[in-house]
């Protein structure tokens, strides 16, 4: 994980994901442009940015000054799809990758060393892409937690044999100091962390469907004040509204990202 979109280490109390592991722990949007991408989410958002420590393609997304998400305009270069992805914590990004290989996922890159960490970046069996992180997390643990996204969603073929598979690798429902409760509500599979909703994974994705927004996938949700005026932000920058119901609309920025705001805080 570079360090446009991994956590980073600072003079307030630092957590490691020795202590806090399992949950959602940073997002991170691989893209092309960063100056469209910045006025994009900025317009959206209203995101504020500072440079990363890897160049002029990465930048780290603010809110209120708390870093809270990473861009990196390597998708092109590298070759990969235009995409939010989630990275969860792990007490080690070795054991997560060898955990996931034997129960069937794959490893695309990684784990490579990122000081203060390490990363991978890594697909479910059912092809869900996702990334890990071991190491220091963002400074101020608590204020990213309030500033984060309210929570992340997985669509896939099977949610309980996802959660399997996640609670497998990533330590879901030991008896650890730390780690992550799961429970069935209201017909999905519900991740907590400290008794806060930090993801949810429901049934109903195909493995081979044409239309990306139906094979598996892990969906950002962002808590907005107002989704409607977000998404006529997101149409006026350039971007398009996919679907709109209620307190959420899922959105597609002009590089063609998806990602949902929703004026639910997730508790």
């Amino acid at each position: 994980m570079s360090d446009d979109s991994r956590p980073r280490a600072g003079k307030a109390r630092t957590v490691s994901t020795h202590s806090v592991y399992g949950t959602p722990c940073w997002v991170s949007l691989t893209t092309r442009d960063v100056k469209a991408t910045e006025d994009f989410y900025s317009t959206v958002l209203g995101w504020r940015w500072r440079p990363a420590g890897l160049g002029d393609r990465f930048r780290i997304a603010l809110v209120d000054g708390v870093p809270v998400a990473g861009i990196a305009a390597v998708a092109s270069m590298w070759q990969t799809a235009v995409a939010w992805t989630p990275y969860f914590a792990v007490r080690s990004a070795d054991e997560t990758v060898a955990r996931a290989r034997e129960r069937g996922g794959t490893a695309a890159v990684g784990p490579l060393s990122f000081p203060p960490g390490r990363a991978a970046l890594l697909a479910d069996r059912d092809g869900a892409t996702f990334g890990i992180w071991e190491g220091a997390l963002v400074a101020n643990w608590d204020a990213w937690r309030r500033a984060s996204p309210a929570f992340i969603r997985l669509h896939t073929r099977d949610a309980f044999d996802a959660a399997i598979f996640y609670g497998e690798i990533l330590d879901w429902a030991t008896d650890r100091p730390g780690h992550c409760e799961v429970h069935y509500e209201g017909g999905e599979v519900v991740l907590r962390s400290q008794g806060d909703v930090v993801a949810r994974i429901d049934s109903g994705a195909l493995e081979a469907a044409p239309d990306p927004t139906i094979r598996p996938h892990w969906q950002v949700h962002f808590a907005v004040s107002d989704v409607s005026a977000c998404a006529r932000a997101a149409e006026s920058g350039g971007g398009s509204v996919l679907t709109k119901a209620g307190d959420e609309a899922v959105l597609r920025d002009p590089d063609g990202a998806r990602f949902t705001v929703t004026s639910r805080r997730e508790r």
